[in-house]
C-alpha cells in the first residue's frame, strides 16, 4: 500500500466532479436513476485520503455543491430541450420549431414545466437541509481548544505584565523572544488540545524519513541516497480535526497525508500529528530555515541520530544544548542499530546518553521527567513497536503542548535574567537620602544662614539691652571702618558656580548609590531620571533660599526684654543724675556732698555693663534656637526641592524595577535571590 500523491489528489477531485455530473444526470432522468459509483463521500481507491479530505464535506463546500447541483438540474433541463435531436422519432417537429399555438397544449406544456421547477426547488431544499445537518455534525466533532493549568496561566500573565512594564526601559530586541513566546502560547491555546504535533528532525542520512514511514506504516516520505531527500515538511495525522494545527505550521494541503488505515494504530496513536522535517544540516539554506521555523511551533520533537553523526557538534551545539530545558518534550532516537555488531549498539547508546548529559539534557530514567532515549532500526523494524508504544503514551497524556509552552517560558526567562535578576540588595537607603539633603543644604548655605540668623538675633538683643555709651562706640567704629573691608571675599558669580557644582555632585552621588547593584538597563534608567531631575535644580534652590531665608524685619523679642531695657535705662539715669549732682556741687549750685553722687555714678557705671552682660548670657539660648530654626527651614526647603525633582523620580524607577522583579519571580516560579 502506498501513500497518496498529488496525482491521487487530482484524480480524486476529478472523481468527485464526475460524480456530481452523474447526480445531475440522475436528477434530470429520475426514471433511469441508479446508484452512482464512486460518490464524492467515498474514500479514494487507494484507501489513503489526503489530510483535509474530511474537510471536503464541510458546510460551506456542501452548500456550494448543493447550489451547483441545483443549477446543473435547471441548466441541464434547458440544454436538453434546446438540443433536442430532430431525428428523434418521439420528438414532435412542431415542438422543436416552437410553432405550437393551441391553447390546451400550451397549458399542458406550462403545467409540466411548473411541476419540474417545483421538483427542482424541493431537491434544492432537501440538499440544503442535508448540508446544514452535515455542518452541525461536523461542528459537534470539533476538537476542544487547548487548556492551560493555573500555574502556567499565572506565569504567562506575569510574563505579559513583565513585557508591558519593560517596553520603555528595554530595547525591542531584548523582549523579542518573550513576545514570541506569548504570541505562540496564545495561538496554540486557540487550537486543538486533543492533538499533539511531533516533529522528526535529524541530520542528512540519519534515516528520519525512513522512521517517519515506519511509524505511519506506509511509504509517505521519500527516501533514497540522494541528499537532501526531504525538501519540505510533510505532515501525517492519525485523526481528524488537526487541519488548523497543520495550517499553523505552514504545510500546504498537497503535503498532508494519512497513515495506514489500521484500527490498532488509530487507537494507539490517536491525536498524533507527525511532521517529517528536512535535514537540519542541509546544504540548502531554505531547508535549515524551515527546520528552525517548524521546531519553534511543534509540541515535541524526535531527534534521529545515526551511529556516525550522533556526536556531531552541529546538532549538539545548535539544537540539543540550547533546547536542554525542553527535555520533557524531546525524544532522542539512535537509528540504524542494525549496522552495529554485537554490543556496539549498547556502547554507542551509552555514549549518546553521556553526551546528552553534558548538554544539560535531563534523561527520563527511573520515572523521572526528561528526554526519552531509544535505539531502533527503521529499516528492519527493530525497536519500532517500543517507540510507537512510548509515543502513544506521550500523545495520550495530552500534556505535551502545555509542557512545551512552559519550557519556552523558562527559556525566555533565562534569557531575560541578566536584565532583571541581581544578587545584591538594591534601593536607596535613608543614609543616602540624608546625605543628599545635606549636600543640597550646603549648596544653598543653610548652615551659614542659621549662623547669620543667630548673629542677627544677638545684635538685636545688644541694641535693646546694651549700654548707650557702648552702642555709640560701636557705631563710631563702624563709621570709621573702610567700605572695602566689608565687601565679601568671594564674588557672587564664584559662589553661584560653587553652589552649582555642589548640586551636580550631590545628584551624581545619589544616582550612583541608587543604581548600585541594578542590572545595566535599569541602572541607566535611574541615572537618566536623576539627570532629568537635576535640570533647573540650582535655580530652584536659589529661589527657595530667598523665600525661606531670614524673615523680613527684626527677630522676635522675648518677654524678659522690657525688664532688661528698663534696668539698663535705670543704670543710665543713675549715671546722669550722679554726674549732674557732681557738676552742681562743682559750680556751687548745690551743697557739697561727694558720697551720694559718686555712689550713684559708680552704681550706674557698673550696673550698665552688668545688665548688658546678663542679657547677652540670657540671649544665647534664644539666639541659637532662632538660628537653628532658620537653618532647619532652609534645609527642609532644599530637601523638599531635591526630593520632588530627584529622589521621587529615582524612587519611581526603583519601584518599577521592584515590580518587574516580582513579575520575573512569578515567571520563573521561584525567588531570584537577594535584592
Amino acid at each position: 500500500m502506498t501513500a497518496v500523491t498529488d496525482q491521487d489528489h487530482t484524480d480524486e477531485m476529478d472523481h468527485v466532479t464526475h460524480a456530481g455530473d452523474a447526480v445531475a444526470a440522475q436528477d434530470e432522468h429520475p426514471e433511469n436513476s441508479s446508484p452512482v459509483e464512486g460518490d464524492s463521500a467515498a474514500a479514494p481507491a487507494n484507501g489513503l485520503p489526503v489530510e483535509g479530505a474530511e474537510e471536503a464535506g464541510a458546510p460551506e463546500d456542501a452548500d456550494d455543491h448543493a447550489r451547483a447541483r441545483a443549477d446543473a438540474d435547471t441548466s441541464g433541463r434547458t440544454e436538453s430541450k434546446a438540443s433536442a435531436d430532430p431525428a428523434d422519432p418521439e420528438a414532435d417537429p412542431e415542438e422543436s420549431t416552437g410553432s405550437w399555438d393551441d391553447g390546451l397544449i400550451a397549458r399542458r406544456v406550462n403545467e409540466t414545466t411548473a411541476a419540474q421547477q417545483a421538483a427542482a426547488v424541493e431537491i434544492r431544499a432537501s440538499r440544503a437541509q442535508a448540508a446544514h445537518s452535515a455542518h452541525a455534525a461536523q461542528a459537534a466533532h470539533v476538537p476542544a481548544p487547548l487548556a492551560y493549568d493555573g500555574p502556567l496561566r499565572s506565569r504567562l500573565d506575569a510574563l505579559r505584565e513583565l513585557v508591558g512594564l519593560s517596553r520603555t526601559r528595554l530595547d525591542s530586541g531584548t523582549l523579542a523572544e518573550a513576545g514570541r513566546v506569548l504570541d505562540e502560547a496564545a495561538a496554540r491555546r486557540r487550537l486543538s488540545g486533543q492533538h499533539t504535533v511531533v516533529a522528526i528532525a535529524g541530520a542528512t542520512g540519519s534515516g528520519k524519513s525512513q522512521l517517519f514511514n515506519a511509524l505511519a506504516g506506509v511509504a509517505i516520505s521519500e527516501t533514497g541516497v540522494r541528499r537532501p531527500t526531504t525538501a519540505a515538511p510533510i505532515a501525517c495525522s492519525w485523526s481528524d480535526g488537526a487541519a488548523t494545527l497543520i495550517d499553523r505550521l505552514g504545510i500546504p494541503g498537497r503535503l498532508r497525508r494519512r497513515p495506514l488505515q489500521s484500527a490498532e494504530m488509530e487507537a494507539q496513536l490517536r491525536g498524533l500529528v507527525l511532521v517529517d522535517l528536512p535535514d537540519h544540516d542541509s546544504a540548502a539554506v531554505a531547508h535549515r530555515q524551515q527546520v528552525d521555523r517548524v521546531l519553534a511551533l511543534v509540541d515535541a520533537v524526535i531527534w534521529v541520530v545515526d551511529p556516525e553523526k550522533y556526536a556531531d557538534a552541529i546538532i549538539h551545539e545548535r539544537y540539543l544544548r540550547p533546547m536542554a530545558g525542553h527535555a520533557e518534550v524531546m525524544f532522542v532516537v539512535l537509528n540504524q542499530i542494525d549496522r552495529l555488531p554485537g554490543e556496539a549498539a549498547d556502547q554507542v547508546l551509552d555514549d549518546l546518553r553521556r553526551l546528552l548529559d553534558e548538554d544539560g539534557i535531563a534523561l527520563g530514567e527511573y520515572g523521572e521527567p526528561g528526554a526519552t532515549v531509544l535505539s531502533l532500526s527503521a529499516l528492519t523494524g527493530d525497536g519500532i513497536p517500543e517507540l510507537r508504544e512510548v509515543l502513544g503514551q506521550f500523545v495520550g497524556d495530552r500534556g505535551a503542548a502545555a509542557r512545551r509552552i512552559s519550557a519556552d517560558v523558562d527559556a525566555a526567562a533565562w534569557r531575560l535574567r541578566p536584565v532583571y535578576a541581581t544578587g545584591r540588595r538594591t534601593g536607596l537607603s535613608e543614609e543616602a537620602r540624608d546625605e543628599f539633603a545635606a549636600r543640597l543644604a550646603d549648596s544653598v548655605g543653610a548652615t551659614a544662614a542659621g549662623e547669620a540668623a543667630e548673629r542677627a538675633w544677638l545684635r538685636n538683643a545688644n541694641r535693646a539691652c546694651g549700654t548707650p555709651w557702648l552702642r555709640l562706640w560701636r557705631w563710631y567704629n563702624d563709621r570709621r571702618e573702610p567700605i572695602t573691608g566689608r565687601l565679601p571675599v568671594r564674588a557672587q558669580a564664584d559662589e553661584e558656580a560653587t553652589a552649582r557644582q555642589r548640586v551636580e555632585q550631590a545628584v551624581r552621588t545619589v544616582a550612583d548609590r541608587a543604581s548600585g547593584g541594578l542590572p545595566a538597563p535599569w541602572a541607566q534608567a535611574v541615572r537618566e531620571a536623576a539627570v532629568r531631575g537635576s535640570q533647573g535644580l540650582p535655580e530652584a534652590l536659589d529661589e527657595l533660599a530667598a523665600r525661606a531665608g531670614l524673615p523680613v524685619g527684626r527677630p522676635p523679642r522675648p518677654g524678659w526684654w522690657p525688664a532688661a531695657v528698663l534696668a539698663q535705662a535705670s543704670m543710665t539715669i543713675l549715671q546722669v543724675v550722679g554726674g549732674i549732682w557732681l557738676v552742681g556741687q562743682i559750680v556751687g549750685f548745690m551743697a557739697p556732698n561727694l558720697g551720694v553722687p559718686v555712689l550713684l555714678m559708680v552704681a550706674g557705671i557698673i550696673g550698665g555693663p552688668l545688665v548688658e552682660w546678663s542679657c547677652r548670657m540670657a540671649a544665647r539660648g534664644p539666639a541659637r534656637r532662632y538660628g537653628l530654626d532658620a537653618e532647619r527651614r532652609l534645609r527642609e526647603a532644599a530637601a523638599g526641592c531635591g526630593r520632588a525633582r530627584v529622589l521621587d523620580p529615582l524612587a519611581a524607577e526603583l519601584l518599577r524595577y521592584r515590580e518587574v522583579r516580582e513579575q520575573y519571580a512569578r515567571v520563573t516560579g521561584a525567588g531570584i535571590g537577594a535584592g
